[in-house]
């Protein structure tokens, strides 16, 4: 029974004092019962970063340790079954290999056996800490017990309340650059007579690090090396042979799934050998080595590689994959930058990212993590003149790697890089469709051996970040300009009118070039009367915004004319339909007589406003409608007389604030005047806030929202 648990193992925020022994001891017991409380020997405790962005692995239990490597600092946005089960608050069961697949497909990717899987928040006090995760082997049933639960719910309780009374007393647990190292309590001991014990014959005994413990002199005979030489190394490490990941992957398998696996490999130069893995809970291994007449056999799981080939194992290999699935999502540069932050940073045990690109000669800070504030500053605007390995890689497509400050300072002993804190360094040249457009820093607070996977892994990675950040510029360039064109065609501001008080809300739709057709306007006609006009032309595109432009300017110029409303929309959908375009559009008018508190509507297949009266009640009215813009040229508007004493609000908004995937409009209208006549007597801010709450919130806006106030107070 043992607890790894080095110096450096707390990191908390700045002056403040590391917990008490006693608290992590706790932390380590709790977590060391787990296989008499829920029956699983693999595990871990993730706890939250101080940003609250960050799940960072704090214990493993097990050998757990071996396999969350790849997950020892994972986003609240990634996929994986501890970042859900802290966002949703409950317990995530996984009942196999399929299932994972089926849910978490990139998991599967970089963990392709047969295991159960458990992860529950840690929660106490109404705050959240982190959360827990088991795994159990595939001979695990396919759902979780009532009593495996009940004992993760509590476990995963305790855990919670001994880290919130450690955050009371101003201890906060924080984990550091690698976790702490727990055993289960009934870890077996790999001594000879154990593994023995287990199988008779040539044998190894392997821990939970992977690492060979135990081989007897027949075993060392068969490998061809001393059984010295062999002792405390990793097979797939030791012997050349055995760097195929396949022949890791079985060890792996072996262990997650806790069956027994087989494989036949070759040792150089003609000499075939079986190995037999058996697995106990712990996740310890028994390995039987046996000479084998290969002809005897179908054919060998592995040719024997070169020594000088590097293998991609499975868990860089779902940083890969993950990274690649995610940068097609990312639309902007901060999200490429955000994505590099949350996948590439805590899955290499980096510290902070920063990304440079060229620009007019110079280099520039188009993002960065995990830096203190202001220091990347400095950094922004080196001339490419200059000798700075930023500039160097910028320059010149060859990945730059140091290990240590001492490395850094012997190359360039002038550089601010030595002034941030960090220990070492990888700078990836960002490179695509053969054109060098930046660098990407990855730093480390510790010193750090850059192995050929590693090295190999993260440059591969710059051309995907390469490519995505080339089309995300492209895209905030196009942005920029939409936004631009957007804000050009809708009113600056309202005007100040006697007797109205008005606010208005403008979303773009999350997808796309964030451009569409939604306008609203106040008009101030003569001293008594005033136009509100809102719309939505037909798409979300550049020609869309361009006809609202069109569309808003022909509304304005027919309102001057003292027309009535009816009026106003038949002239401008006969303008429509001269301008030979096919895109229709909806738009309602209403003109106000400020004196006499009394407004004429006019529609054209718009949604109908929503009218909250001076005692509380709030409904959708029920206008005569006429057909949307440019449908019928001869097309009539009716008007609707709607009384404004003081005290009445108006709500006129566009379709995409009801409108969503599966959403049924009546319902929506009614949720929308429900929330009216709740919020309808506070100001109007705090009433739009209410009525676009939810719409704010959601990830995904496929069109564009319009909403416009209009409120009867006293002149």
């Amino acid at each position: 029974m043992s607890t790894s648990r080095p110096a450096s193992w707390w990191r908390g925020p700045a002056g403040a004092e590391p917990p008490e022994e006693d608290v992590l001891d706790t932390l380590a017991e709790l977590l060391r019962s787990a296989p008499e409380r829920v029956g699983a020997q693999l595990g871990g405790l993730y706890l939250l970063s101080e940003d609250g962005q960050l799940l960072e692995l704090a214990m493993t239990l097990g050998a757990a340790r071996q396999f969350t490597r790849p997950w020892q600092g994972v986003g609240l946005g990634t996929p994986i079954p501890v970042a859900d089960a802290v966002r949703s608050g409950r317990v995530i069961w996984v009942g196999g290999a399929e299932e994972l697949a089926s849910r978490y497909p990139r998991v599967a990717v970089a963990m392709p056996y047969t295991f159960c899987l458990a992860a529950a928040p840690v929660v106490a006090r109404r705050t959240t800490y982190g959360a827990l995760f088991f795994l159990w082997p595939a001979a695990h049933p396919p759902e979780l017990s009532a009593r495996e639960r009940r004992g993760l719910t509590v476990l995963a309780s305790q855990l919670g309340e001994v880290l919130a009374r450690a955050a009371q007393a101003g201890r906060p647990v924080r984990p550091g650059p690698r976790p702490a190292a727990i055993d289960a309590e009934n870890v077996a001991s790999d001594s000879l007579a154990a593994i023995v014990a287990r199988l008779p014959g040539g044998i190894c005994g392997v821990d939970l690090d992977g690492r060979l413990t135990v081989v007897t002199p027949s075993a060392a005979e068969l490998l061809g090396e001393p059984a010295e030489r062999l002792l405390g190394a990793k097979p797939w490490v030791a012997l050349p042979w055995l760097r195929d990941p396949v022949y890791e992957y079985h060890y792996r398998a072996a262990v997650i799934s806790g069956r027994t696996m087989a494989f036949v490999a070759l040792r150089p130069p003609d000499r075939w050998l079986s190995f037999q893995l058996y697995p106990d809970a712990s996740g310890g291994l028994t390995v039987s080595v046996t000479a084998v007449d290969i002809a005897q056999h179908d054919r060998p799981v592995a040719d024997p590689p070169a020594e000088s080939v590097v293998h991609t194992r499975p868990g860089a290999l779902y940083h890969v994959l993950h990274l690649a699935s995610a940068l097609t999502e990312a639309v902007s540069v901060q999200d490429v930058v955000r994505m590099i932050s949350d996948q590439i940073v805590p899955g290499f045990g980096g510290q902070a990212v920063a990304v440079l690109m060229v620009e007019g000669g110079r280099l520039r800070i188009v993002g960065h993590r995990g830096y203190p504030p202001g220091l990347v500053d400095e950094f922004d605007g080196t001339p490419l003149s200059e000798s700075t390995p930023g500039v160097q890689t910028s320059t010149n497509a060859v990945p730059t790697f140091f290990e240590t400050r001492a490395e850094l300072e012997r190359l360039y002993p002038d550089r601010h890089e030595t002034q941030d804190n960090m220990a070492a360094w990888a700078y990836l040249p960002l490179v695509t469709s053969g054109r060098l457009i930046g660098t990407c820093v990855l730093a480390f607070a510790e010193p750090h051996r850059f192995s050929m996977e590693e090295r190999t892994v993260l440059t591969s990675l710059g051309g995907l970040i390469a490519q995505a950040l080339d089309r995300a510029r492209l895209y905030d360039t196009k942005l920029g300009l939409a936004h631009g064109l957007q804000e050009s065609l809708l009113p600056r501001a309202l005007p100040d009118l006697p007797g109205l008080e008005t606010t208005v809300r403008y979303l773009p739709g999350t997808e796309g070039m964030d451009v569409g057709g939604d306008f609203y306007d106040l008009i101030r006609l003569d001293g008594d009367s005033a136009a509100v006009v809102i719309g939505d032309v037909q798409g979300h595109n550049v020609n869309a915004a361009a006809l609202m432009g069109q569309l808003r300017t022909a509304v304005r110029a027919f309102s001057t004319v003292d027309a009535d409303p009816g009026t106003v929309l038949a002239r401008t959908n006969s303008l429509l339909a001269d301008l030979d375009t096919t895109l229709l559009a909806s738009c309602l008018y209403l003109r106000v007589d400020l004196a006499g508190r009394v407004a004429w509507l006019a529609d054209a297949g718009h949604p109908a406003p929503l009218l909250r009266t001076p005692d509380g009640r709030a409904s959708a009215l029920e206008p005569r409608s006429g057909l949307v813009l440019n449908v019928n040229r001869t097309a009539e508007y009716p008007l609707t007389r709607v009384d404004l004493p003081v005290g009445t609000t108006l709500v006129l908004y566009t379709d995409g604030l009801i409108e969503a995937p599966g959403v049924d409009l009546d319902q929506a209208v009614a949720d929308l005047a429900a929330t009216l006549a709740r919020h309808g007597g506070e100001p109007l801010e705090k009433l739009a806030d209410a009525l676009i709450g939810e719409a704010r919130q959601a990830e995904h806006r496929t069109d564009d929202i319009a909403l416009l106030l209009v409120r009867a107070v006293p002149r």
